[in-house]
C-alpha cells in the first residue's frame, strides 16, 4: 500500500457482497462506491425493500475526501453492536466514499453483545475481501472562458498540464472546464491567467 498524501484518498472499486453465518443466522453484506449522502440513503432505502423480511438492515459509511461525513446505524440491534464494527472496518482499512450494508436473518439464538459485533464485523471484512482497495486523486474542477483568438495558447497549456477536459464549448466565446488534482490547482490557475481576456468561473 503506498503511502497517502494530502490529495490522494483510498475507496474501492466496485461493490461487492460478503457473508457471515453464526449459530443460524445469517449476515449478508454490501459494499458500494458512494459519492453522497444521497446516494447512501438511496442504496439503504433499495436494501430495506428488497430484504423486506430480514429481521435487521444496519448499515455504515463514510463520505467525503477525509471521511467528514459518516454514520454508524444499528437497526434495532443493541447500540454498538452493528454500525460500530462495521464502521470500525472502513476505518482500520482507511476507506472513505465507502457504504457498507449488513442485513441479519435471525436464527432463533441470540449471539450476545461480543458475539453479535463479531458477526457484523466478519461479514463486513468477507465483502472487502471481495473488492479491490484503489488509490484516487482529489481533483478539483477549474472553468474558464476565453476568446476564441486564445484557443491554440490554452490547448497548448492544456497539453503540457494534462488536467481532463470534462465539457468544452469553441465558439466566439470558448468555454472549458477542467479537471485537475488538488495540488497542482494553482499551477494551473496560474497559467492559464497569463492568457489575455481569460476569466475563471468558480
Amino acid at each position: 500500500m503506498s503511502e497517502l498524501t494530502d490529495d490522494t484518498y483510498q475507496t474501492v472499486a466496485s461493490a461487492s457482497e460478503g457473508l457471515y453465518k453464526e449459530k443460524g443466522s445469517r449476515f449478508l453484506s454490501f459494499v458500494y462506491p458512494v459519492t453522497s449522502v444521497e446516494a447512501v440513503k438511496s442504496i439503504v432505502e433499495d436494501k430495506r425493500k428488497l430484504y423486506h423480511d430480514a429481521r435487521h438492515v444496519c448499515y455504515a459509511y463514510r463520505v467525503g475526501y477525509n471521511g467528514e461525513d459518516f454514520r454508524q446505524n444499528d437497526d434495532g440491534e443493541p447500540s454498538g453492536t452493528a454500525g460500530r464494527p462495521m464502521y470500525g472496518c472502513l476505518l482500520s482499512h482507511n476507506l472513505v466514499n465507502v457504504l457498507v450494508v449488513v442485513v441479519r436473518y435471525f436464527g432463533g439464538v441470540k449471539l450476545g453483545v461480543s458475539g453479535l459485533a463479531n458477526a457484523y464485523r466478519q461479514a463486513t471484512e468477507d465483502a472487502l475481501k471481495h473488492n479491490e482497495v484503489q488509490e484516487r486523486t482529489v481533483d478539483i474542477e477549474v472553468e474558464v472562458t476565453f476568446d476564441y483568438l486564445y484557443l491554440n495558447e490554452v490547448m497548448r497549456i492544456v497539453k503540457e498540464m494534462k488536467p481532463e477536459i470534462q465539457r468544452q464549448q469553441f465558439e466566439m466565446s470558448c468555454r472549458l472546464s477542467l479537471s485537475i488534482r488538488q495540488r497542482r490547482v494553482e499551477a494551473l490557475r496560474t497559467r492559464l491567467s497569463q492568457v489575455p481576456t481569460l476569466l475563471f468561473e468558480n
